[in-house]
């Protein structure tokens, strides 16, 4: 299922980049918005609703280096 999660999440605008993963969490996502209500909207109306997918975490990166 990671893969198909991972597939359909490939498709969603702001994504960059997905990438399953092993340990703790099964999938890596790197997206990239300009406002935090987008983010937002991402997560909760998007990620969320993903069937198959049971938790998220979000880490805030507020620069690029």
């Amino acid at each position: 299922m990671d893969e198909e999660i991972a597939k359909q999440v490939r498709k969603m605008p702001g994504v960059k980049h997905a990438t399953p993963t092993y340990g703790l969490y099964d999938l890596h996502i790197e997206v990239s918005f300009d406002k935090m209500e987008d983010l937002d909207k991402f997560i909760f109306q998007g990620i969320r609703r993903i069937a198959g997918v049971k938790e998220t975490a979000t880490l805030i990166a507020p620069k690029v280096i």
